[in-house]
């Protein structure tokens, strides 16, 4: 059996763990059998490049403005730029 090292997000790395306490097998075990499960059925609606299409057409609503005073989104902006310029 050859070995590969990944590297993984920590809220994933938990997850794998946890479950691997809870049924009392390894890690490694828990992995093999989440890549051994068949790939998700094909999407049904339209092709991947419609969906995309779609997805970059999409209004996005502007954000609202962070700071309500002035004299707060200035001393956001000093401080953003003083920890730039290091």
């Amino acid at each position: 059996m050859k070995t590969l090292t990944i590297r993984l997000p920590d809220v994933l790395a938990r997850r794998i763990e946890q479950e691997s306490v809870a049924r009392g097998v390894s890690k490694s075990d828990i992995v093999r059998e989440r890549l051994n499960q068949p790939a998700l059925a094909p999407l049904q609606d339209g092709s991947l490049r419609d969906i995309l299409e779609e997805g970059w057409q999409a209004k996005v609503p502007a954000q609202p403005a962070r700071f309500r005073s002035a004299h707060k989104h200035k001393l956001a902006q000093l401080i953003r730029a003083k920890k730039l310029h290091r």
